[in-house]
C-alpha cells in the first residue's frame, strides 16, 4: 500500500508540474489551478505517506518512483526523450535503487 500511494504521489506531481509548465509558456489560468489543485493532493498523500514510513524512506522512494513515473509519462504524452545512454542508465540506477529501498519493511 505504501509503495501504490508514492506512486499515485508521483503521478499528481507530474500533473502538477506538466500543467505549471503550460501556465508558463500559455498563461491560461486553468493550468495554475490544475496543478496548484494537484500539488495539494500530493502534499495529503505525502503526509499519508509520513505515517507510515520515515523521512528518508519515503523521500527516496518518492524521488525515484516520481523520476519514473514522470520520465514515462513524459516519454508517452509529450514525446519527450532522453538524449544519450548515460541518461538511459541514469534511469536505470533509480529503478536498481527504488528495488533495493524496496527490501525489508518500512522503517518508521
Amino acid at each position: 500500500m505504501f509503495i501504490l500511494t508514492i506512486i499515485i504521489l508521483s503521478f499528481f506531481e507530474f500533473i502538477g508540474d506538466s500543467n505549471f509548465k503550460f501556465f508558463a509558456r500559455t498563461n491560461h489560468k486553468q493550468h495554475l489551478y490544475i496543478g496548484l489543485v494537484a500539488y495539494m493532493v500530493m502534499i495529503f498523500l505525502l503526509i499519508s505517506s509520513l505515517k507510515r514510513g520515515n523521512i528518508i524512506f519515503t523521500n527516496g522512494m518518492w524521488d525515484g518512483i516520481s523520476a519514473i513515473v514522470t520520465t514515462v509519462a513524459a516519454f508517452v504524452l509529450f514525446k519527450e526523450r532522453l538524449s544519450n545512454t548515460f541518461q538511459w542508465v541514469g534511469l536505470a540506477l533509480i529503478v536498481i535503487g527504488c528495488v533495493l529501498l524496496s527490501v525489508g519493511e518500512i522503517p518508521k
